[in-house]
């Protein structure tokens, strides 16, 4: 017998959705992304993410650059990575493979190390590989939603610091000489904190996520034992299979996800092959936890007078 024909999401006035997993993500079938696309569209697009978490839409070559950062806009403000620097005349961030540091193979929420980190991420595929490359996003709305009640409890009332400083080759089965040398010398050029709190609460659909990936350096107020410990027990509910979607790339496509309720993690099986992505970041706000208290800069005694940092902590409030 043929196999059922997946269910559109049909919610959405202005777009075809298909669920392409059980708790996360959706291709957006048959629309055109441009900068001027209706406002009523980009309504569905951002309502469409929310309830989805990623969206994934096939052959946009019409993007370039500059109409990649105009589409962008549309849905907030855009802002370049606080380290990395960007193309010339643009806010992008590029990760490209055959340049030592665009293998982003570790389970990670965008920027975590500001205080407002990123509400959203637009990712656009210049160069696939042939094969593998492929990036996984994870649900972290689901993955606090079917915690056992005791465990919601603790997670509710922790928070933890996240820096770009973190350990780069803690979770790497190989960890390569140039891309760690971009890592050291570009990613923490200037090292940034923020503190926040292990669950919060998301300004639009009110879910509670947690909120972990590789920026967390350390649990506050427990041991560095007790809080890798704790780290693990939680970071793994997030990346059960069940709580993921796949994507296999193909030049030209598109995805967007919420990045206050997802991680994600580009898997580095593709060789030598090249692989080139660059992304628009639309700026986010301070997290919230469930008792309202809000995420908050951690200023390092050495980075006081620091003005590169003064203005990323300006630019993320």
């Amino acid at each position: 017998m043929p196999a059922a024909q997946t269910p559109l999401d049909d919610d959405f006035q202005h777009l075809q959705v298909r669920r392409i997993a059980g708790r996360i993500g959706g291709e957006v079938l048959g629309l055109k992304l441009t900068p001027d696309l209706d406002a009523a569209v980009i309504a569905d697009i951002e309502a469409a993410l929310v309830r989805h978490k990623v969206l994934f839409f096939r052959g946009q070559a019409q993007l370039d650059d500059e109409r990649h950062q105009a589409f962008g806009a549309r849905f907030g403000r855009t802002v370049a990575h606080p380290t990395v620097p960007a193309r010339e005349g643009t806010k992008l961030f590029e990760l490209d493979a055959s340049k030592g540091g665009g293998r982003a193979d570790s389970w990670h929420t965008d920027v975590t190390f500001v205080e407002a980190f990123p509400k959203i991420s637009i990712l656009r595929n210049v160069i696939a590989p042939a094969y593998g490359g492929d990036t996984v996003w994870a649900n972290t709305a689901a993955a606090y939603q079917h915690l056992p009640e005791d465990l919601k409890l603790l997670a509710d009332r922790l928070w933890a610091v996240h820096g770009n400083d973190y350990d780069y080759g803690a979770e790497r089965a190989q960890v390569e000489e140039q891309r760690l040398r971009h890592h050291k010398e570009v990613f923490v050029s200037d090292v940034f904190e923020a503190e926040h709190p292990l669950v919060h609460v998301h300004p639009v659909s009110g879910e509670r996520a947690l909120l972990l990936g590789h920026f967390l350096k350390k649990i506050i107020g427990l041991s560095s034992t007790e809080s890798a410990r704790l780290f693990e027990l939680f970071q793994n509910r997030v990346t059960r299979l069940e709580n993921t979607v796949r994507w296999q790339w193909q030049a030209g496509d598109i995805a967007m996800w919420d990045n206050r309720a997802t991680q994600h993690f580009a898997i580095n099986d593709y060789g030598n092959q090249p692989r080139l992505v660059r992304r628009v970041t639309i700026h986010g706000e301070a997290a919230v936890s469930v008792d309202g208290r809000r995420s908050r800069t951690r200023i390092r005694p050495e980075a006081s007078n620091d003005g590169q940092l003064d203005a990323v902590i300006a630019a993320s409030r």
